[in-house]
């Protein structure tokens, strides 16, 4: 089946959809949204690639070895970054913390950004898998 005009106005959408959603996971301490709003976009703009143009072109794009390695980093990342707040906030230890800065700025929130970016980078791939896991019976 040709679907021509599905895959152009795909290669315009799909880009947007993931900048949309790297702005809400960025802006998720700021905002409503977050982690988990963002990713779950990301991760539905990878399920629009592989529904529009096949299971073969998305796996060559995202194939699971890579998946596997970005979601592995996103959760030892997360874990690195709540057990050092977890260690120096529960043992009043005075250790260096990231700063503050000013309120409504993106980088205001501590560690909530880079907690958000592992989120969001989790989400995506588990919603990704989900749905390649439901879809078709694999990843």
């Amino acid at each position: 089946m040709h679907n021509t005009i599905l895959k152009e106005i795909s290669k315009i959408i799909i880009p947007f959809i993931q900048i949309f959603g790297i702005y809400v996971i960025f802006h998720g301490h700021l905002s409503p949204g977050g982690g988990f709003a963002g990713g779950t976009i990301i991760g539905t703009s990878f399920i629009l690639y592989r529904i529009v143009f096949g299971k073969d072109e998305a796996r060559k794009k995202f194939s699971y070895k890579r998946l596997m390695k970005f979601m592995c980093s996103a959760l030892i990342l997360y874990g690195i970054l709540k057990g050092y707040s977890f260690i120096t906030g529960g043992s009043n230890l005075h250790l260096p913390q990231l700063p503050l800065g000013k309120p409504g700025n993106i980088l205001s929130g501590g560690y909530l950004l880079p907690l958000n970016i592992a989120v969001g980078m989790i989400v995506s791939v588990t919603v990704y898998f989900f749905f390649s896991l439901f879809y078709e019976g694999e990843i």
